[in-house]
């Protein structure tokens, strides 16, 4: 199964002014195309090959760097994009979501600064996450393209805090862009079908 670069979901406008036209453009159509490209060519002639993407990334992991960093950051990335809408974020959340943020991780509040928090303090390049394990939403974060697939979790939401993903738009203020992004940007009904798959 060869990786392809999906749509974008909305208009490169479509998330401004959390998320500009700009920034768009290059982390989708240069830095995704990037990994898609890439992870095809490490991927021939390897016993990953024909396996589906999740097979890749966990089959990949400290056995095949490159194959691994590519073929993660695209998983990431097929999700990142779907992960977020217009008008997203804030409070609105779906009940059988909102019932497990309440009972695993405190309530909506403390879920997201615990989410932005594990954002601001990865150091250097990598993601923060909810995903479900053993049944349970935990709060985790991961170094460069890793996720929690290769820790025996299921992500049901990312956020990638790589400089390319927020740097056009805040330089260097990484916690305004994690807030912007669970203020403003998330798609929570998005979230809660990863999670309703992942607890059934």
């Amino acid at each position: 199964m060869s990786f392809k670069l999906p749509d974008l979901p909305y208009s490169y406008d479509a998330l401004a002014p959390y998320m500009s036209r700009e920034t768009l453009e290059y982390h989708h159509d240069k830095h995704h195309m990037a990994y898609v490209t890439n992870g095809n060519n490490l991927l021939k002639g390897t016993e990953w090959e024909g396996k589906s993407l999740e097979d890749i990334v966990k089959g990949s992991f400290g056995k095949n760097a490159g194959l691994f960093n590519n073929a993660g950051q695209h998983y990431n990335h097929n999700h990142f994009w779907q992960w977020m809408k217009p008008n997203g974020g804030g409070d609105k959340i779906p009940g059988k979501l909102k019932a497990a943020i309440d009972s695993d991780l405190g309530g909506v509040e403390k879920m997201k600064a615990d989410f932005a928090q594990a954002g601001a303090t990865q150091f250097g390049s990598g993601w923060c996450w909810l995903a479900v394990k053993d049944g349970k939403l935990i709060v985790s974060k991961t170094p460069n393209g890793e996720n929690p697939l290769v820790h025996g979790a299921t992500p049901v939401l990312g956020c990638d805090v790589w400089e390319h993903s927020y740097y056009i738009d805040y330089r260097n203020r990484r916690p305004d862009y994690l807030k912007a992004f669970v203020d403003h940007l998330v798609n929570w009904e998005y979230v809660e079908q990863l999670y309703l798959a992942a607890v059934k």
